[in-house]
């Protein structure tokens, strides 16, 4: 019977009118199938049918719907859901589809097997000839040729596209931002994508067509019959994802789409815009003729399947083609899931009869219309499978799924999952024997479908449709003039509408006003704020010190307003300004409000970093000690030791005291000005530092007043200098803090080990394990241990000896506070702790007998002794040493040890001649032999060479025994 049907390949050009010959052509039969490849198409040659012949003979099959009348003529579906059915007339559209990797298979399927009784027509590109001729003994072939012209426009931006234009993305994201950028440039436009239902599609199609729009972004779905009133299309991409990977759209494919351009005999365009470069000479000649290398090989799958075995089903569906013109594709969905629900033990197993493996291979081809990903998509296979083999899916659990997709609350991309989800039920409820009720199902689905359709329609226009955008432009076109105000708070309108907001000397649209409309409006705004221009620069320029300020990320501010930033210059102690002023408002305004700014940092700078201008600016500093200054400077004066222990062992006292003098202390572990660690100057010197270093993001400074802070391990440890802390441990000391710390420690015995008092724990602020641990960071070791408490006895002071309150040099302001604060707190112990006793020795005295003694009080505590670091780590303090005269200790050596192998008779000699001062202590005081000034303290020893300082010694002084001094001394004693 087929010898008698007469094979026809209609093919040409697009917009030739291929699918309304093949309507025509249907219709002059008694009975027909046309094939078509996509959903939408599908649902409107059905429209277009059932206008001709009325409902009741007409059917439409698709993946999703199923209308099917009792006395069907006319079978109008998608290509993979054609009926198997003795028709008069066949048509299959898009014949070239056989070439597409994913469903190509399924249209050369129909190619090869699927014919009329009397008619078949194959419909597509003239591509298609070759393997046409090849593969189907006598074809007729008629070409039909465009009923216009299709030319090549160039490539045109977005605010230039002509009117009733469609722009053609790949990608969701890239239809959402194009359309995006058109409605807030021309107003709105339509959205149509494969993805949508055809009610949605269909709406939004009437939009464009109804003139309610004059723009259509689409993707590539608008290359497959959609007879659209296109006059120009652009692409906006000229490469897409095929599922697999990026690739050039072929030929084929531009002309194609671009040949939507042009309706019946009007002439179409075709561009690029966007990203999309220019397409070559070549290129565009071709789609303008339409002439395009042949197709030379077609997607091709097995379809006599056997289904006796899984394992037979799939040696079926992996069988070679023996033509030349054929070849096999990639691995479809459906063999992707048939192969992963095959591997489940529980299927496998269940696998008993064909029945069962053709059940199986019909879930498969259930298509992935949610895409999360294979493995979910093969779960859900599984479990519907599970259902069928019992009998079908359960009503209460079918209901549950339904109920949770209808829902029409939500934004574009929930709505259009929703719509995604609600399909595999639709697929589900138009399989014959799958649920209970097949009619009910069908409809309860479709309504849901319907509802989602309708919601995403309106949010699509909501969010890609201005209707006051196009009012305006209408008026924008007549040259209207319009009325600009502006208010004493700096708010713009324009004819009473809010404009927008001056905020400094930048006008800030209406956020929501973009496009042409924002344009306009700003136009009008700024003819308005010219005068205030100039009175805002007036009034800044004037404005105290007191009410401009800078963000710790370099921000300039008036106010709540952002004026300028920050930017380098050049010294790391010169940054320049940038002002933040609006092109409108003009160079002299600009310039007047950068002057401003400049003159606030400069001041700012002047003030905050006084101390260490002053040491940059000291003529009197030479050789080393200018050297070390300007070490200083380069780190905004805050710096660690151990970075530059060298230089400091090379100051003599004489350059330290000339460095003193710009308060410039030398800590055990940093070098700093402690005027620099205040919160402002710090605040100030992360923000110079980040500007200096070139930083997009600068650190932020610790909230003021804390004395620790924590110490996390992806800051770096240079953050926490220039906010003036030192990390030890878990948590960052402040570096003033630290030193006092220092000092308290240089008078324990750190090799016989020793406690925390309160004093250390005081000024630190921690509790015992906290301070354990900061000890460790510090480079000692901390042995815990637990002792019974007993009372301490009070102590008497002891007064200075005078040899012991003879400093060499004087203790600073904040030592000599240090010294009362100590005194003052210890007398406060000292008279509380007489209080309790005395309460103790009352409460005992009334009792009638002895009370059996109490268990004994356990307390906690901790030993610390110096661990020294392999290499690199910190240095010891030595008992007895003078504050600012330790240094840090070369690698792998260990406290008096390293002055006693360096300390030898060449080594003295080759200092004098150098003319260096001996920095080490003399080896009598590290071995606890000599007092601070040289007076024996016990037996002296003579086994090893002698030091000397060139240098005569100092009249001795009588140490005042009420002195700050003394008292501060007899603390440490006392400890």
């Amino acid at each position: 019977m087929q010898d008698r049907s007469r094979v026809t390949a209609v093919l040409g050009p697009t917009n030739t009118g291929k699918t309304h010959y093949a309507i025509d052509r249907m219709l002059a039969h008694r009975t027909g199938v046309i094939g078509l490849p996509l959903r939408l198409l599908a649902r409107e040659v059905y429209d277009r049918i059932v206008k001709a012949r009325g409902p009741s003979v007409v059917a439409l099959v698709t993946g999703e719907e199923r209308i099917v009348p009792e006395r069907v003529q006319y079978w109008v579906a998608t290509t993979e859901a054609m009926p198997e059915v003795g028709a008069d007339f066949v048509a299959i559209d898009e014949i070239q589809l056989c070439a597409d990797p994913e469903r190509g298979h399924v249209f050369t399927d129909r190619l090869l097997n699927m014919r009329g009784l009397h008619e078949t027509l194959l419909l597509g590109s003239d591509t298609m000839r070759p393997a046409i001729a090849a593969l189907v003994p006598q074809v007729q072939f008629m070409r039909r040729e465009r009923f216009s012209t299709l030319s090549w426009a160039g490539s045109k931006k977005i605010s230039r596209m002509p009117p009733r234009s469609a722009i053609v993305c790949f990608s969701v994201e890239e239809v959402y931002a194009t359309a995006e950028l058109i409605r807030r440039q021309k107003g709105g436009c339509a959205v149509v994508m494969g993805a949508l239902s055809p009610r949605t599609r269909n709406a939004q199609v009437a939009m464009y067509q109804n003139g309610e729009v004059d723009y259509l972004v689409a993707t590539d779905a608008i290359g497959m019959g959609l007879n659209l009133d296109i006059r120009h299309v652009a692409f906006s991409a000229t490469e897409k994802f095929d599922g697999r990977r990026y690739r050039p759209l072929f030929p084929h494919e531009l002309g194609q789409i671009a040949g939507r351009a042009g309706r019946h005999t009007e002439p179409g365009t075709f561009g690029v815009t966007g990203d999309a470069g220019p397409l070559e000479e070549g290129l565009i000649e071709a789609i303008e003729n339409h002439r395009f290398q042949p197709i030379s090989r077609l997607m091709w799958r097995n379809g006599a399947l056997e289904f006796g075995t899984v394992e037979r089903l799939l040696q079926s569906l992996e069988t070679q083609p023996q033509s030349e013109w054929l070849a096999r594709g990639r691995e479809a969905d459906d063999m992707r899931a048939l192969k992963a629900l095959s591997a489940m033990p529980e299927i496998r197993d269940s696998m008993s009869h064909p029945r069962d493996v053709r059940l199986l291979w019909d879930v498969c081809r259930i298509p992935d219309f949610r895409g999360i990903s294979p493995v979910e998509h093969a779960t859900l296979l599984a479990r519907i499978f599970g259902f069928l083999r019992e009998g079908g899916v359960p009503r209460d659990w079918l209901a549950g799924q339904i109920a949770r997709i209808d829902k029409t609350q939500g934004d574009i991309d929930t709505l259009s999952k929703r719509l995604a989800y609600i399909r595999t039920w639709t697929y589900v409820a138009q399989r014959s024997g799958w649920v209970s009720d097949e009619s009910h199902w069908r409809a309860e689905t479709r309504a849901v479908e319907d509802r989602l359709s309708d919601a995403l329609h309106a949010a699509l226009t909501q969010r890609f449709v201005d209707r006051r955008t196009s009012v305006l432009l209408r008026r924008l076109k007549q040259k209207e003039s319009l009325l600009a105000e502006v208010n004493d708070k700096g708010e713009v309108t324009v004819e009473g509408e809010f404009a927008g907001r001056l905020e400094g000397f930048r006008f800030h649209a209406d956020p929501s006003a973009t496009g042409d409309e924002a344009r306009m409006l700003q136009r009008a705004a700024y003819e308005a704020l010219r005068p205030e221009f100039h009175l805002r620069a007036d009034r800044f320029y004037n404005a105290p010190d007191t009410e401009l300020d800078f963000t710790e990320q370099g921000g300039l501010m008036w106010g709540s307003s952002a004026v300028g930033k920050l930017v380098k210059g050049g010294e790391a102690l010169k940054p320049g300004v940038e002002p933040f002023v609006d092109e409108e408002a003009g160079p002299e305004i600009a310039e007047k409000v950068r002057r401003r700014l400049q003159h606030f940092v400069d001041r700012k700078i002047a003030t905050l970093f006084e101390p260490l201008l002053a040491l940059k600016n000291d003529e009197t500093l030479a050789g080393l000690a200018r050297g070390f200054a300007f070490r200083l400077l380069e780190s905004f004066g805050v710096l660690p030791r151990e970075g530059v222990a060298t230089e400091v062992k090379e100051l003599d006292q004489d350059a330290r005291g000339l460095l003193r003098k710009h308060g410039v202390r030398f800590g055990q572990f940093t070098i700093f000005q402690p005027a620099l660690l205040k919160p402002a100057p710090t605040r100030l010197r992360l923000v110079l530092w980040g500007l200096d270093q070139g930083l997009s993001e600068f650190p932020e400074s610790p909230p003021p007043g804390l004395v620790t802070i924590p110490n996390l391990p992806d800051v770096p440890k240079g953050y926490y200098t220039l906010s003036g802390y030192h990390p030890a441990g878990e948590r960052a000391i402040r570096i003033d803090m630290l030193e006092r710390l220092a000092d308290m420690l240089r008078s324990q015995d750190s090799r016989g080990g020793f406690e925390a008092t309160p004093d250390m724990l005081s000024i630190t602020g921690m509790t015992l394990e906290q301070f354990a641990g900061l000890m460790q960071g510090l480079g000692y070791r901390a042995e815990k241990g637990e002792r019974a408490k007993v009372r301490a006895e009070a102590a008497p002071v002891a007064e200075p000896a005078p040899e012991e309150a003879d400093h060499e040099h004087p203790l600073t302001e904040e030592e000599s506070v240090l010294a009362a604060e100590t005194r003052a707190k210890w007398e406060a112990e000292q008279a509380a702790r007489k209080a309790a006793e005395a309460e103790a020795e009352a409460a005992a005295g009334t009792g009638d007998e002895a009370t059996e003694p109490a268990a004994a009080e356990m307390e906690l505590f901790y030993t610390f002794t110096w661990a020294p670091r392999p290499r690199g780590g910190h240095r010891r303090p030595e008992r007895g040493e003078r504050h600012g005269q330790g240094q840090p200790r070369p690698q792998g050596e260990r406290g008096p040890r390293r002055e006693r192998e360096a300390g030898s008779e060449k080594a003295g000699q080759e200092n004098r001649r150098e003319g260096k001062p001996f920095e080490g202590k003399r080896r009598d005081e590290q071995r606890g032999e000599r007092g601070p000034k040289g007076k024996p303290k016990g037996k002296p020893r003579h086994d090893g060479p002698k030091s000397f300082e060139a240098r005569p010694p100092r009249a001795e002084k009588q140490a005042d025994p009420d002195s700050p001094f003394a008292i501060l001394a007899a603390l440490k004693n006392k400890s």
